[in-house]
Order: structure tokens, then sequence, then C-alpha cells
């Protein structure tokens, strides 16, 4: 995290373009499930597994607050994507707008006639570990943004969540995951960098049921690093899922291209 501005803005119209997440009608879902004490590690990560949402295109409303150096901000976007190929981001009065795929991130900025053309070297630099499009896209939609079949993991619990956690833990990159006990999605993501001084903390404080899937509906994320905390919270109000979308994109001729350190 930095305390540019075209940096933070970018930031946040990265995050919202992975945004992938609720169709149809929403049913709001109980969170007071037990906890089993003799679930396994290996039976927790199946689960959540099986609960993976699965549509071809979605189309949302989605509004966003953004809270930085005590200062909030509150913006509505309209969201397009084809599932892993293709997300698109429109402001409002298309002041600005992002096109995003697993190689690029693309966007460009009216108010400032600048525009961005780079990778995800970005939001890897912003939030201190190597992502790509498919770890940001699972983190967003409530799966855990590391493949669970690469490690070891160990399962406690906090009387509210199981927690899983590597091992061992990677002393440059400490990991946690708190599932809920009811539907066994994720309750919580972290991640903190301790020499660094960085911290990334994703909850979902609230899920829905469309259909058969259940997803997130509101989603706060906070990022610190150093005295910095930058916190965003999501909440989608309409969506449609499985039609025909366009991703037009087309950075204006005499933009000033934005060049941010190793973001090309």
């Amino acid at each position: 995290m930095g305390s540019s501005t075209n940096k933070t803005l970018v930031f946040i119209l990265i995050l919202f373009a992975m945004l992938l997440t609720s169709c149809g009608s929403p049913k709001a879902i109980a969170t007071d499930g037990s906890i089993n004490e003799k679930l396994t590690a290996k039976q927790l990560i199946k689960a959540n597994k099986i609960r993976n949402a699965d549509f071809k295109t979605l189309q949302a409303r989605v509004k966003i607050d953004i809270i930085e150096d005590g200062r909030e901000q509150g913006y509505t976007v309209t969201l397009r994507m084809e599932r892993d190929k293709t997300i698109w981001l429109n402001a409002t009065l298309g002041l600005a707008r992002a096109k995003i795929t697993p190689k690029s991130v693309q966007f460009y900025d009216k108010l400032n006639n600048q525009y961005f053309d780079g990778n995800y070297a970005l939001l890897s630099d912003i939030l201190g570990i190597e992502l790509n499009f498919e770890q940001v896209q699972n983190l967003l939609i409530g799966q855990p943004m590391f493949n669970l079949k690469n490690r070891d993991y160990e399962i406690s619990n906090n009387n509210t969540s199981y927690v899983l956690a590597p091992v061992p833990q990677d002393p440059l990159l400490e990991l946690f995951l708190l599932f809920n006990p009811t539907h066994l999605k994720m309750d919580s993501q972290q991640l903190s960098q301790t020499l660094k001084k960085r911290f990334l903390q994703i909850d979902y404080t609230e899920y829905q049921q469309i259909d058969k899937e259940i997803l997130p509906q509101n989603i706060k994320i906070i990022a610190i690093e150093e005295y910095e905390q930058l916190t965003v919270e999501l909440e989608y109000r309409s969506v449609n899922i499985n039609q025909d979308v366009r991703f037009p994109f087309n950075i204006p001729s005499g933009f000033e291209e934005l060049i941010l350190e190793d973001a090309k």
C-alpha cells in the first residue's frame, strides 16, 4: 500500500474488478452453526471446494466505500465479467474504466486524463505478495487465495470459526484462513508480513443464498502498511448472471500514461 492517490485508485479498481459474487434473488444465510471438533483439515478443504460458485458471465451494480487517512468516499460502479477471462469495470458517468484479463491490467481516468497499462506487479507490490488473476478472483468470491493442495495444514477453532494454518508457517508470510461452521465458506483471510509491517485482512461479513449457491454479499478489506491503513467495504446491490455481456475499452487519445514503479 502507498500514499499515492493514483496508486490507491488503481488498487481499488483492480480489487473491485476481481470481485465475482452473487446472482439471482438473494436470501440471507444464517451463521450460527456449531463447531465440529472431529472435523479434519482435509475434510474442511474438500467441503469448501465443493461450494465453489459456478457461472459463465456476470453483470452487477456494486457500492464501494473507501476509508483512508480519515477520509471516506463512496462510489457506485458497473461490473461485467466473463469468468476466468475478462473483467470490466465502469465508474459513474464513464469517468473511469478498467479491463482486466489474466495477463494484463488496463485503466483510464477521464478526470485526470491518464491511463494505466500494466500487469499484476502493481497489485503484488501494494500487497507485498505475488498475486495473479486466479488468486485475487478466489480471494474475493470467498475462496482461499492459495491452492490448499500444495501444503499441509492444521485445523483449530476460535469458538466461532474453523481456522486453517499452514504447517509450517512461512516466517516471511503468515497465513490464517477462517471458515464458517454453517456453510464452510470463508469468514476471513489474514496475511501478515511482520518484518515489513504489512497486514491484509479480508472479512466476509455477510453471505446470501442464490439458487443453490452460497456467496458473499458484504466484504470488508483492510490493508495496513507501517502506520497507513486502507479500508474498502463492498456491497452488491443487483446482479444478473449468464447473460450476453460486452467489454468496450479504448484508451482515449491524448491521455498521459500513468507509470507506477514495478507495474510494467
